[in-house]
């Protein structure tokens, strides 16, 4: 059973998200075979959640995903036995000296899209994540991903909010707080590393 037919057997609720998780896995395919990265944004437990992907893709997730012989030749055996091939993405979260500079400095709402603008390029993805749809400080990295031309991608609560305009592709899994948007969400992003993964790695 492949890792989208076990998610929807395992969340039956998420069967009506089926062809927007599809879409999303084709974007980010696409996006890492032509070299790019991924970024990730969020608020509070989203932010959370944007660590935690990061942590999936950028070392073995369900794959020991050994460095190919090349690498292995350059560095020795020793530390080649002790890296993992990756898939690069960055939590746009995380950085504190830089968020907070940027927050007390210039404008708090424009944190994420200032990161956007500095990391993206064109073959590059944004995850923008927030349960209502709504949080400016994502909205604002969407847009300025976009005039880089960067995919969107936004995963969000059933209504969507103005993300789900904004993004090119959104997942609007089901529920009726934060707390069950947010439990809906992990087994949404796990499905999709482990597709990658599958993809990538032997």
């Amino acid at each position: 059973m492949n890792e989208l037919e076990r998610l929807m057997k395992r969340y039956p609720q998420l069967v009506g998200c089926r062809e927007a998780i599809t879409e999303t896995y084709q974007v980010l395919e696409e996006s890492f075979r032509n070299g790019g990265k991924l970024l990730i944004c969020g608020n509070g437990g989203s932010a959370a959640d944007s660590d935690h992907i990061v942590g999936e893709l950028m070392k073995g997730f369900k794959k020991q995903r050994p460095v190919p012989a090349d690498m292995r030749e350059k560095v020795g055996e020793d530390l080649a036995d002790h890296l993992q091939g990756a898939l690069p993405a960055i939590s746009l979260a995380g950085h504190a000296a830089l968020s907070t500079a940027f927050l007390n400095d210039v404008a708090p709402d424009m944190v994420f899209a200032q990161q956007v603008y500095g990391y993206g390029n064109e073959n590059d993805v944004l995850l923008a994540i927030t349960t209502s749809g709504n949080s400016g400080n994502v909205l604002h990295a969407v847009k300025v991903a976009q005039a880089k031309n960067m995919k969107t991608i936004g995963l969000t609560g059933p209504k969507g909010g103005k993300l789900k305009e904004a993004a090119d592709t959104c997942i609007c899994v089901p529920g009726s707080c934060t707390a069950d948007i947010q439990e809906l969400h992990l087994p949404v992003y796990h499905a999709l590393c482990a597709m990658l993964e599958e993809r990538f790695f032997e």
